[in-house]
């Protein structure tokens, strides 16, 4: 396994190690011993997944501390570009966003620690997104910011005009307006 900084503290992208044969390939998605070995030591509590056809955004959506929650990524089926944005008030990289593609084919995770709003964009016909959570979803806590605000200027490398995007998430907040009660 191979874990790779990104610049934001606590956002680590996640190579697992392929074992590839003529009937195709195994590899652990998750191992505690393993994550814990490297540092990466949340208790996962809940399996989350969703289909999505192309074009489809989903988020940016996170929850209020104290039911903030860390969140492993990763995509069983097609392409997502998914994108973590930093809401932790005392954090250098406060405001920013960090995008990197997932796919099926890569079998890359991404680790998005509290303190991040998260969302998708789909880039191949469908997309099946899987992710561990370590809180429980708390319907109170969830908060969001629009998939377009111009502030944040997220490239979801869908054009934005065919974007499908649900009513909810086209009514969320800009970020500069987005309750956040997160630190470092």
């Amino acid at each position: 396994m191979e874990i790779i900084t990104t610049g934001f503290e606590g956002l680590i992208i996640i190579k697992p190690t392929l074992f590839e044969d003529s009937r195709g390939y195994f590899y652990e998605s998750y191992n505690f011993k393993v994550f814990n070995h490297h540092g990466i030591n949340q208790d996962f509590v809940q399996d989350n997944q969703s289909k999505s056809m192309q074009d489809v955004i989903r988020g940016l959506h996170y929850q209020l501390a104290p039911y903030a929650q860390t969140k492993l990524v990763r995509v069983l089926h097609g392409e997502i570009y998914d994108v973590a944005v930093d809401l932790r008030k005392s954090s250098p990289t406060f405001g920013k966003w960090y995008g990197i593609e997932l796919s099926g084919n890569n079998n890359i995770q991404l680790l998005i620690p509290r303190g991040f709003a998260h969302g998708f964009s789909v880039l191949s016909p469908e997309a099946v997104v899987m992710y561990k959570t370590d809180d429980y979803y708390c319907k109170e806590a969830e908060r969001g910011i629009v998939y377009n605000d111009p502030m944040l200027d997220i490239n979801w490398k869908t054009g934005n005009a065919d974007a499908i995007v649900s009513e909810r998430d086209r009514q969320l907040p800009l970020f500069k307006n987005a309750e956040m009660n997160f630190i470092v």
